[in-house]
């Protein structure tokens, strides 16, 4: 006989009246255990906690916990129960996996005590994997779009202003001189440390408007492409 640990989560009265209660989720979860012969050990409950993070729900943890220590079933009304992003799903699911647990969730279907749960999960992860570097590269690419129109991207490096519209970075010409001269210095061999100390008396600002350089300021000018 296999052994379940049961979750469930509810995080609003709205949620409980669309039938997820904990008590209709208890319900289909015992169900569950009777239609597959299976001991429910203990069920874990987060109530009036939403799904944002996994690691700060003390219910989901020892759950987690136990089904790892059991090489239990850990058995699930729906993934969104578990889980709000795919991520979270995935890492909770490897957690499972290594320590010889499983996971079931019953609105989805997914089983992975079965060859096609495995593969149903698998894929899930796969992607997960995609759609975090379909993001990667869509970020890449507004960024390079937004340096090719001199617009700002984070912070504004130092040799440029913002704009009055908040989006247009305009050099600041005393910063550049700061930068050139860094750049003249370093063609004469002088040292990081040596630079800092010749731009602190001749009397230039940092970004912060101080008037002590370091060399590792120094070293990230010189290494910044748009120097």
């Amino acid at each position: 006989m296999t052994k379940t640990v049961a979750y469930v989560r509810v995080s609003t009265e709205d949620q409980a009246n669309e039938g997820v209660s904990l008590a209709a989720q208890r319900a289909k979860i015992e169900a569950w255990c009777i239609v597959n012969d299976s001991e429910l050990l203990q069920i874990y409950s987060d109530a009036g906690i939403s799904g944002g993070r996994a690691d700060n729900r003390p219910g989901l943890q020892a759950a987690i916990e136990k089904a790892c220590k059991h090489r239990a079933v850990l058995v699930v009304y729906s993934l969104s129960r578990l889980a709000r992003s795919t991520k979270d799903t995935i890492l909770i699911g490897e957690k499972l996996d290594k320590a010889g647990a499983d996971l079931v969730s019953l609105s989805e279907k997914i089983d992975t005590t079965s060859a096609a749960g495995k593969m149903v999960f698998r894929m899930l992860a796969v992607m997960a994997e995609f759609e975090k570097d379909q993001i990667s590269e869509r970020t890449k690419f507004a960024m390079a779009h937004k340096k090719s129109k001199s617009e700002r991207v984070g912070t504004v490096p130092y040799g440029y202003d913002l704009a009055s519209n908040g989006i247009v970075l305009v050099k600041n010409p005393i910063e550049q001189a700061a930068i050139e001269l860094v750049k003249e210095l370093n063609s004469r061999g002088m040292s990081l440390r040596e630079i800092a100390r010749e731009l602190t008396a001749r009397g230039y600002l940092t970004k912060k408007g101080k008037n002590c350089w370091n060399h590792m300021t120094i070293k990230n000018l010189l290494n910044r492409k748009a120097c």
